[in-house]
């Protein structure tokens, strides 16, 4: 495990980090324990006859999340990543109807565009800034749902929390599901899933 991931660094310095990490990142958190894509998966199954249409699955890197989701039975799946080398691995698993290539600071979709959006350990320190949350619940439709993770480093950070709940304070988000659990095994790491829902 990298030890520079839960910093605050600029966007050109993550995709480096990712792109160094692609060969040996599934078998990397393989061997840690990495519980917080099966956790958001679990979480959602309750909401999966609300679902319509495919999932995006946002900073999708080499398709961990994508393959949880599909243990639960969402099939449609788009993956977007900022890093072309996580994107290969996940074109090599064969999940997804479509991929693509995003930009640092992009919104991941146009309003009502998908009904759930995925970012499993995504939106967090080290990887997308917390105001990047504001932008993808702008990609939901009205009642659309975004499942994500906030990490121990996260939530200690405080600043990805403090945007979440001016979303709520601004009645334009509801968190339906939160809860602590394990993130990464062998760190003795949790994370936060959450599940909210654009209102």
């Amino acid at each position: 495990m990298k030890p520079q991931l839960w910093t605050d660094r600029a966007p050109a310095e993550t995709i480096q980090v990712y792109k160094e990490w692609a060969d040996e990142y599934d078998s990397d958190l393989a061997k840690r324990g990495y519980y917080t894509p099966l956790r958001i998966a679990d979480a959602l199954k309750p909401y999966r006859n609300q679902i319509s249409g495919p999932v995006l699955d946002f900073g999708c890197g080499t398709g961990i999340s994508g393959e949880a989701l599909r243990l639960v039975g969402f099939n449609e799946l788009h993956g977007t990543d900022i890093t072309e080398e996580m994107l290969k691995k996940a074109e090599d698993k064969n999940i997804y109807q479509r991929l693509w290539l995003s930009k640092p600071g992009d919104a991941p979709a146009k309003p009502g565009d998908y009904d759930l959006i995925v970012a499993a350990g995504v939106i967090s320190l080290g990887a997308a800034p917390a105001e990047i949350l504001s932008d993808v619940l702008n990609s939901l439709a009205i009642g659309g749902l975004l499942a994500l993770s906030f990490n121990d480093p996260t939530l200690e950070c405080l600043k990805y929390d403090k945007v979440l709940e001016d979303e709520i304070n601004a009645k334009r988000a509801k968190v339906l599901f939160r809860e602590h659990g394990p993130h990464i095994g062998d760190l003795n790491m949790g994370s936060d899933v959450i599940v909210i829902q654009r209102v």
